[in-house]
């Protein structure tokens, strides 16, 4: 039996176990420094191609750099000819913020490889590190790329370790709980519109079955296009801004001709991911004009009809005097069809403020979104005047946003 000294004593002792336990724990889940990974090899790459998009795919895959130490929420040092970035390891571009770099291991449906992809989540790499100059060409696949003075085919690309695990918590908000599948049997809680991300925005000042967004109704890599193009014959949409393809490329797609997209009138876009780019902005005007010169209901997509999809869908609501939470409401609805991420999920306001607030707030040239004396119509306004739309077209945008076709659904 313990007398209450001993007991003290023990008690002292327990304590002193508990913090050496928590100072051990704490070491060692501490992120290493690049000094203390030393032991992780450099590596030497090369570039195996660019995508439309400025990805940049190396010609090293996911497994190897695993076995010489690099995983995801490792912080890596990336070199290509004399410019260099620093940017984290994940498994998809959003586990980095909107405009931020990533280097990704990522599985590419198309190849049915895994790959090591660098990018910028919504943003252009190839550019921002002057790597290469975008130039389009006639035919398949409709671009090229042209090396910057100096480098020369293979270009190495040299990656070694800055930080080992130095995005750990990051990474772990960033990542979306389910598994993203292109199987409709998976998805047996959802609607065939639902499956197809496409829906009816419906936030403040958005005329009744006015305006859709959705993911591709013609482009069957994600399994979604026939209840796509269901969906938009069933919502009598007339006109389409298609943000991802070029003419060319749209009409090449399997059937296209058999679609009842095929019969709306449609701008084909070609945009690629870099919001902020003068390119994807005048774009974003000529889609915008094209709307106000045709008759609704109208469809915007991309591919996914999640980023630049959403980003439009968002400009636009603002501009017809939505609040910020109705923007993030219809937006966050994407990750619900893709992922099962809903309000009540930690994952959703981290998403939310690293996607659509982050996109928007660059675009308006502010530091939060979610300043709430912001006028987002006005900001919206500005924005749209900015990259190049007249007042008169602005005006000619909202009267057909405002429009109402919830008759012509009932008559349908």
């Amino acid at each position: 039996m313990c007398d209450s000294k001993s007991m003290t004593c023990r008690k002292k002792a327990f304590a002193i176990v508990l913090a050496l336990l928590a100072f051990l724990v704490c070491v060692a889940a501490a992120p290493q420094t690049a000094e203390d990974a030393g032991e992780t090899p450099t590596i030497e790459a090369t570039i195996y191609e660019i995508s439309k998009y400025g990805n940049i795919v190396l010609s090293i895959s996911p497994d190897s750099m695993k076995e010489l130490g690099y995983e995801p929420a490792d912080v890596i040092l990336v070199q290509i000819g004399s410019s260099e970035t620093e940017m984290p390891i994940g498994t998809s571009y959003t586990d980095a913020d909107s405009g931020e770099p990533i280097c990704c291991f990522k599985f590419s449906s198309s190849k049915g490889v895994e790959e090591v992809v660098l990018a910028i989540n919504g943003g252009n790499l190839t550019e921002v590190m002057g790597i290469a100059e975008y130039e389009k060409i006639e035919g398949d696949p409709g671009f090229t790329w042209r090396l910057a003075e100096g480098l020369e085919q293979p270009v190495t690309v040299t990656i070694s370790m800055l930080q080992k695990q130095g995005y750990a918590e990051e990474y772990q908000m960033h990542q979306l709980g389910g598994t993203r599948s292109n199987k409709r049997s998976d998805y047996a809680q959802l609607s065939d519109e639902e499956f197809a991300n496409f829906r009816a925005v419906e936030t403040t000042g958005m005329g009744v079955g006015t305006l859709y967004r959705s993911s591709s109704p013609v482009k069957s890599a994600y399994n979604r296009n026939a209840e796509a193009d269901a969906a938009l014959q069933n919502a009598l949409i007339r006109t389409v801004m298609n943000m991802a393809d070029s003419e060319e490329v749209m009409k090449s797609y399997p059937d296209y001709d058999l679609t009842h997209y095929a019969d709306c009138d449609i701008i084909a876009l070609d945009m690629k991911m870099d919001l902020a780019s003068e390119e994807f902005q005048t774009a974003l005007a000529d889609g915008f004009r094209f709307l106000a010169s045709h008759e609704g209901p109208y469809l915007i997509h991309c591919q996914e009809g999640k980023d630049r999809t959403g980003f439009a869908c968002g400009v636009l609501e603002c501009l017809m005097g939505a609040s910020l939470d109705e923007v993030v409401e219809d937006y966050m609805i994407t990750y619900y069809n893709f992922y099962g991420i809903g309000p009540d999920s930690e994952q959703y306001a981290q998403i939310a403020g690293s996607n659509i607030k982050a996109s928007l707030a660059g675009a308006f040239g502010v530091d939060a979104i979610d300043d709430n004396s912001l006028d987002l119509a006005a900001e919206a306004e500005e924005y749209l005047l900015e990259i190049g739309m007249s007042g008169e077209e602005l005006s000619a945008l909202e009267d057909r946003l405002a429009e109402d076709y919830g008759g012509l659904l009932q008559a349908a």
